[in-house]
């Protein structure tokens, strides 16, 4: 029989003590000035104090108690109410205690009226912060307000709008620039950099008819790194989608770079009807889609610029020698967009996989259309023959063609003055 044998041995753990010594002085209290703020603030007790009832002890003449016994007159039937309500004319004097309540609560220091009507001078209504309601300035808002009171203060110059008066101000803008040295136009943030060339600002009656947008991708579109160059986005195709009520557009692009080289060769090519129903149709491959993040349906500060050194032989078409100038196309619309979340259990009918592009010649409905939209930049007497359609977009039976009638003339004269010969 085996006896086991304790660990341990004693009763209680042996307990080695280290007393500290006592320090060699007494402790001092040290007064650093701080602020109370660093330790609480008063908008701690704020769920106390609306927690905690208050107690309204009030009696039943609230608080204000009337006897009715100190005039007599209301208990007889002819009797004087002179005390209660006294004659406008001859008030009676006010006691001093009084006179802050006829004050304006609005100014904290103003004159009350007295016993005898005159205004007398009182103590002022001592200036209270917290009453006072929060107003947030800034540096800003304040040269606003300051802006906007002295604009209406100012007073309205007279504009002559007038048509001699517009024929005057638009010769002067053309003398202005013509007498103007170029060296001495300078940018309006670089002072450093100084015009060397002037252009023309002309309407691109090239391209005139065409609606243009602005699509913006929050990263680059394609599989290809950004180092390495793709011809094949500058022919992309955006394809508006609607699946389960969301809509969305699908993005093409060519499988090869050779082809989308190819597809733009043919659009700066011969306008010939025979080149444009011969070519070849170039195929367009499904990439991935593209959700709108942000769409502004008004661009008014963008706009597509050409720098344009001209020619002085017509173009391959048969069109109009093009002078040197900064043609210039209005955007219609501006989209930002960012890749789809793919989901494979949407499913929408309509999805293409491959699209085939060919040319085909516009129908006489669009060629009409194209004509309208042009005659805005290419016809001088657009203007005028807008005006002479009504508001329902009727034309008016009343006006006269351009070169037959007295009205036409008219027209083709102010015409020939603001746009010359």
């Amino acid at each position: 029989m085996s006896i086991r044998k304790s660990k341990l041995e004693l009763l209680l753990r042996v307990r080695y003590h280290n007393p500290l010594p006592a320090p060699p002085c007494p402790p001092k209290l040290l007064d650093i000035p701080t602020s109370s703020r660093r330790y609480t603030r008063p908008e701690f007790l704020d769920d106390i104090a609306a927690g905690t009832p208050l107690p309204m002890v009030v009696d039943g003449e609230l608080g204000m108690p009337l006897d009715l016994s100190r005039w007599d007159y209301l208990w007889e039937e002819s009797g004087n109410d002179s005390e209660l309500n006294p004659d406008p004319n001859n008030l009676p004097p006010l006691d001093p205690k009084d006179q802050f309540l006829l004050g304006d609560p609005a100014s904290s220091s103003g004159s009350f009226m007295g016993s005898s009507g005159a205004s007398t001078p009182s103590s002022s209504v001592p200036h209270v912060p917290w009453l006072r309601k929060t107003e947030y300035m800034s540096r800003d808002g304040s040269s606003r307000s300051s802006l906007a009171h002295e604009l209406k203060h100012q007073p309205e110059a007279s504009i002559d709008v007038s048509r001699t008066a517009q024929l005057r101000d638009i010769d002067a803008s053309f003398a202005a620039i013509e007498n103007s040295e170029l060296s001495a136009l300078r940018h309006p943030t670089k002072p450093d950099i100084t015009a060397v060339e002037v252009f023309d600002i002309l309407p691109d009656a090239d391209i005139w008819a065409n609606a243009y947008d602005l699509f913006r991708f929050s990263e680059r579109p394609g599989d290809r790194p950004i180092d390495m160059e793709d011809p094949r986005l500058d022919c992309a195709i955006l394809r508006p989608m609607e699946a389960d009520g969301d809509h969305f557009l699908a993005y093409y692009l060519t499988k090869e770079d050779e082809d989308a080289i190819n597809f733009k060769k043919t659009r700066v090519a011969s306008a010939s009807d025979d080149a444009l129903l011969d070519d070849e149709p170039t195929y367009f491959h499904f990439v991935r889609d593209y959700e709108t993040v942000k769409v502004e349906q008004e661009v008014p500060n963008e706009f597509l610029l050409v720098l344009d050194e001209g020619t002085d032989e017509p173009d391959m078409s048969g069109g109009p020698i093009r002078p040197k100038g900064a043609y210039y196309k209005n955007i219609e619309r501006k989209m930002l967009l960012k890749r789809k979340r793919v989901n494979t259990y949407e499913s929408y009918g309509d999805k293409w996989d491959i699209v085939k592009l060919t040319h085909t010649p516009m129908s006489k409905e669009e060629e009409q259309e194209r004509e309208e939209a042009l005659a805005e930049v290419i016809d001088p007497l657009y203007a005028f023959s807008r005006a002479d359609v009504d508001a329902e977009g009727e034309i008016d039976d009343t006006a006269v063609a351009v070169n037959g009638g007295h009205s036409g003339r008219n027209a083709a004269a102010d015409a020939i003055d603001v746009f010359g010969e």
